[in-house]
């Protein structure tokens, strides 16, 4: 018995773990950990970025549908023309996002209205919002369009 001794006790101790390896797990555990949260937080970021991009979007739409209602006859015995870049100034509103506490994020809404052609009547209006975002800065929303005279 007195044999088996030594080879008992290097088996014993050949199935624990070294501080190396234990060390080196818990990097590459921290690393993973790391990596999810970078993941969970970048995907948190890009939502919250196309959501005010959607509300940014749907301003410049509400924008552009004004200019569309607006009358434009030109042809008539007395021409009506109220298709002006002067009648649509800028205008500052708060893009329509759910908040909690107070990230409220500003957009502006610039019309600008161009003579494409006078035979036949035909206007190009475009529509840009700009807002701020965190880091990002200024990201602005374009919406263009032509709008011929009303019949």
């Amino acid at each position: 018995m007195h044999t088996h001794t030594p080879q008992l006790f290097q088996a014993k101790r050949r199935s624990g773990f070294t501080l190396a390896e234990v060390l080196i797990s818990l990097v590459l555990i921290g690393m993973a950990v790391g990596g999810l949260l970078y993941g969970y937080l970048m995907a948190a970021r890009r939502a919250e970025f196309s959501a005010y991009s959607l509300a940014a979007q749907a301003l410049a739409i509400q924008r552009l549908e004004q200019t569309r209602a607006t009358s434009w006859q030109p042809n008539n015995v007395s021409p009506v023309d109220q298709l002006q870049a002067t009648n649509f100034p800028n205008r500052v509103e708060v893009l329509d996002v759910p908040l909690q506490g107070t990230n409220i994020v500003y957009a502006t809404n610039k019309t600008t209205i161009s003579t494409i052609s006078s035979s036949p009547p035909l206007r190009m209006v475009r529509v840009d919002c700009t807002w701020y975002f965190l880091n990002k800065g200024v990201v602005t929303n374009t919406i263009v369009t032509y709008r011929s005279p009303d019949q």
